[in-house]
């Protein structure tokens, strides 16, 4: 297979390269693991990135629809529109067999793998590919990574932002001249490995009395908290010992129980749950330890232990009581 260049002489296509792709864009309830999504589209393209369909759908979220103002879904638009259930085989025709690319690919893969989770439905994608991560190996001279930036950059017009239809058209136009300056470049495409969520359980639903949403992004997400471990540091985890309560664990990548779960499993056993990287860690679980997340170079240079999501659940098992249990400093005097 070969195309032409911006000369209009002949380039042969890498081999490498998948055979199709799948451009996908949701438009959700929030960004949190309970949100949902409101509507859904998919623009499929051949191997060089031409356009062969496209497919549109609401979905009913069965909740409030959250930004409104945002995605201009309001519940009584959505009221009658089919559950997510109803559209996964549609859904899962488009999906299967491509790489899923979506601008901030983790995000819209996160969002589908819940709702097939929910559906108890298996997801049909094997990879993705994030246009934001594929920008940054092109060295494409944007101003920030908004999908706008991308956009205007090949001259691709938006009709209707934060449309998941629109969308979805303006990343698969502007996908095209990006796979096809890193197929003339030699460029390796950025894939990472999706793994779909084998097990999930909805958090208890938590009624919004008075719920007034600010238009700040993200400000209206209510934050999980955990306690505080009640375990010292124990040190690094090491691979002819068993786990031990106290020590911090750290997550990067797609895991197949749901990362919440995941994390749950952990706290209960006495582990320390961490949101990053640092030289007290005492190990980090990921599926995909040769990526180049910031968690996943974080932890190699450090020499932080790293496992895999399997070997992690099978320690948890039998994990070894703490030798001591940190006392938390005492309270302020209110005298």
């Amino acid at each position: 297979m070969t195309m032409l260049d911006d000369r209009q002489t002949a380039v042969p296509w890498p081999t490498a390269y998948p055979r199709g792709y799948a451009v996908v864009d949701v438009e959700t309830t929030g960004l949190a693991r309970d949100d949902r999504i409101v509507s859904a589209a998919v623009y499929r393209l051949d191997a060089l990135g031409n356009v062969e369909d496209h497919w549109y759908t609401l979905v009913n979220p069965e909740r409030d629809p959250g930004p409104v103002w945002i995605h201009g879904l309001t519940s009584d638009v959505l009221e009658g529109a089919p559950l997510f259930p109803e559209v996964a085989t549609q859904l899962s025709e488009r999906l299967a067999g491509r790489v899923l690319v979506a601008h901030n690919a983790a995000f819209d893969w996160s969002m589908l793998a819940r709702e097939y989770a929910r559906a108890a439905v298996t997801a049909p994608v094997e990879q993705r590919l994030c246009t934001i991560a594929l920008s940054k190996e092109l060295r494409l001279p944007l101003p920030n990574h908004k999908l706008e930036s991308l956009a205007a950059h090949f001259g691709v017009v938006q009709q209707r932002a934060h449309h998941a239809l629109d969308d979805a058209r303006v990343l698969a136009e502007a996908f095209r001249p990006s796979l096809h300056a890193a197929a003339r470049d030699g460029v390796r495409l950025p894939l990472l490995e999706c793994r779909p969520l084998t097990e999930w359980q909805d958090s208890p639903v938590v009624p919004r009395a008075g719920y007034r949403p600010s238009r700040a992004q993200g400000s209206w997400r209510p934050a999980r908290r955990r306690p505080a471990c009640p375990y010292p540091n124990p040190g690094r985890y090491r691979p002819d010992r068993p786990l031990m309560q106290g020590m911090r664990v750290a997550f990067s990548g797609d895991t197949s129980v749901d990362r919440e779960l995941l994390e749950d499993r952990a706290v209960e056993a006495g582990l320390h749950v961490a949101t990053s990287v640092s030289r007290l860690t005492s190990l980090l679980v990921t599926n995909d330890p040769d990526s180049a997340t910031s968690k996943t170079v974080k932890a190699k240079s450090f020499g932080t232990p790293i496992v895999e999501e399997s070997a992690f659940t099978h320690l948890l098992r039998d994990v070894a009581p703490a030798r001591t249990v940190a006392v938390p400093p005492p309270s302020p005097s209110s005298e």
